[in-house]
């Protein structure tokens, strides 16, 4: 709002001002001008003062310097439309900085689900809706089916299958039986169940989480902007230039006509206009960039880190094998699974139905259909008497338990079984595992050819599954077993920096703000996560991720050429001034010029670079026209290619 104000009066002074004097008072009104649009560069340069010595008290010498320089001088010098042309740049740089930052955080109104505020409290048959905040230790809590337990709880009903990805990374649903502790954040499967608190809102692991997640963040270390680094130096050098003419022209006007040309405008604008491109056309791609310095941060990337679940991998089980016994088929064995299963809701029951309605399938009608509690099911299929459930359990029902562990050995690590029994006989067993995104792979060979150095995968889950992961992905540095202090040790610890992390769980937001940048799938993900990311990718394509780092490379590549561009030109006008040649009012112009070629030339980053990773969805429209093309070979691949 600061900014905005400055800009507006800076607006009336500049046009509403001078015409009302001119108008209605006469010549003498000049003075009178010149004292209201000098004030006011004087107050605007002591708000920029104040600024800066809080910058220097933590070390950094930022643009601030050169500013307040050039706006102190054009005033001392009587050039003070010059002051407030420096006033208007500085002021606007910072509003399109800020409405690009409010921008970006307004695309994900609506879209972020919230951590849990309410909780449902048991008294006798009466249920009590009440804030989380006034859970009390001992407290009956009824959680319905997809909500998220609020405190951490033991378990009062039978059974409870539990999505606790987003806290420890474990892909599959985790099955808890009466007397089970259960931990806040897990998400409550298609059943309600009830629970007895452990511990109110604040002790919870959860709040725990939250509470690392600050921390984290606090610990950030601060970046320097781009146009700071450049500062200074041109600063000094334009006092020296400016100075230099002074003492050989003998006149101060010298150094005020070197001073109206060497304003820090191109600094102030170029920068902040590119950044907004570049945050726009990201946001186009469903990529949301939080603020300006993290496109910058974007494009020095060195170590980019992944979490496993829900990130690397789809998060939710899928069938991958089917072995067979005693003479039935693959088919057979998944279509009488998928009859029995359809009576359950566990995840890996609808995860078998899916796979049996992939295939096409048909599905016949299973009845008298029970359950063992957390153990499987069983109904008459087709006149056969089909169980369907965990190894134990089918050992005690078939005549060949022997064969049972041998096919366990056979599967690869990472998978859930579920095994199948016709009629008292073993026939085999459903293998499932959380599939790694098709993207994936693409997305690590993308960002290698970006320039990062190094890849890390930080799982929470077990060393077997987390390793096959990463061997089929390509990823050498694989940790295993982390919870979220141990992840933000492994980014804090790393020796290549800056590092760019990945997730998507409660138990990502911690090491998402301890990161350089932290990317988080929004779609899918946690609104912890999300909250405390700088980037969120608004669609379920983890190779966005490798998109965002080539969109902030090629943006703060042309916010570099557009600065440079600007201070080029500015140092050629200086030498121009310093023959007196220039009166002020035509450097001034000549300035305004600079600074509109600057804006054009930070505006390219509205369109993407030569080297950025193209969307997946275009890659695939891409190769479909290469496909169906029927132009010869060249002229295919640059129609193609030209494919947005």
């Amino acid at each position: 709002m600061a900014t905005l104000a400055v800009g507006v009066v800076g607006l009336i002074l500049a046009f509403a001002l001078p015409r009302y004097v001119l108008f209605q008072l006469g010549g003498v009104e000049v003075t009178l001008v010149q004292a209201l649009v000098s004030t006011f560069a004087l107050i605007v340069a002591a708000d920029q003062f104040r600024d800066m010595v809080e910058d220097l008290r933590r070390g950094a010498w930022g643009i601030d310097i050169l500013a307040i320089v050039a706006i102190c001088a054009t005033v001392l010098v009587g050039e003070y439309w010059a002051a407030l042309v420096v006033c208007l740049m500085l002021s606007g740089g910072e509003a399109l900085e800020d409405f690009a930052s409010a921008r970006a955080r307004s695309e994900l109104t609506g879209v972020l689900e919230r951590a849990p505020s309410l909780a449902h409290r048991v008294d006798g048959d009466t249920v009590t809706t009440i804030p989380v905040t006034e859970v009390r230790v001992g407290d009956i809590l009824l959680i319905r089916p997809s909500e998220i337990l609020p405190v951490d709880a033991e378990l009062m009903t039978e059974r409870a299958a539990l999505d606790e990805s987003s806290l420890t990374g474990e892909s599959l649903p985790v099955t808890h039986t009466r007397g089970d502790e259960v931990m806040s954040g897990s998400l409550n499967g298609s059943s309600a169940i009830h629970v007895r608190a452990l511990s109110d809102a604040a002790n919870s692991r959860y709040q725990q989480i939250v509470s690392l997640v600050a921390e984290a963040a606090e610990s950030r270390s601060p970046m320097v902007r781009l146009a700071d680094r450049i500062a200074l130096p041109f600063t000094l050098f334009s006092l020296a230039v400016a100075g230099l003419g002074w003492y050989l022209a003998g006149d101060p006007l010298r150094a005020a006509q070197i001073l109206v040309v060497a304003t820090p405008c191109p600094l102030l604008i170029a920068a902040p206009v590119a950044f907004m491109a570049g945050m726009s056309r990201a946001a186009r791609a469903g990529i949301i960039v939080k603020d300006g310095g993290t496109i910058e941060r974007l494009s020095r990337i060195e170590t980019a880190a992944f979490d496993k679940t829900g990130t690397l991998t789809r998060g939710a089980p899928e069938v991958v094998d089917i072995t067979v016994a005693n003479g039935f088929s693959a088919d057979e064995i998944l279509q009488h699974a998928a009859a029995v299963e359809e009576y359950s809701t566990h995840p890996l029951a609808r995860a078998i139905v899916a796979a049996a309605q992939t295939k096409g399938l048909s599905v016949p009608a299973a009845s008298d259909v029970t359950e063992a509690v957390a153990a499987g099911f069983e109904g008459i299929v087709n006149g056969r008497k089909v169980a369907v459930g965990k190894q134990s359990w089918i050992a005690d029902i078939v005549t060949d338990p022997s064969a049972i562990e041998g096919m366990r050995r056979g599967q690869k690590a990472g998978t859930s079984l579920v095994h199948v029994a016709i009629d008292g006989r073993y026939v085999g067993v459903i293998a499932l595992a959380d599939q790694y995104r098709p993207e994936a792979a693409r997305t690590i060979a993308e960002l290698g050819r970006l320039g990062v150095g190094r890849v890390m995968m930080l799982s929470g889950d077990t060393p077997a599954t987390a390793k096959l992961v990463g061997k089929e992905l390509g990823i050498d540095d694989v940790r295993a077993g982390l919870l979220p202090e141990d992840k933000v040790g492994a980014i804090n610890d790393a020796s290549i920096k800056p590092v760019m992390m990945v997730g998507d769980g409660v138990n990502d937001a911690p090491v998402l703000a301890a990161a350089d940048v932290g990317v988080a799938m929004g779609l899918t993900g946690s609104a912890a996560a999300a909250d405390s990311a700088d980037v969120v990718l608004m669609k379920d394509d983890v190779h966005r991720a490798a998109v965002a780092v080539g969109v902030g490379q090629h943006t703060t590549r042309v916010a570099l050429q557009a600065i440079g561009i600007g201070v080029a030109l500015s140092v050629i006008l200086m030498g121009i001034a310093f023959t007196g040649v220039m009166p002020a009012i035509v450097g001034a112009g000549a300035q305004e010029l600079v600074d509109l070629v600057c804006i054009l030339w930070a505006l390219r980053a509205m369109k993407p670079g030569r080297h950025e990773p193209a969307l997946t969805e275009n890659l695939d429209v891409r190769k479909e026209c290469f496909a169906t093309c029927t132009l010869p070979a060249r002229d295919a691949k640059e129609c193609c290619l030209a494919t947005p």
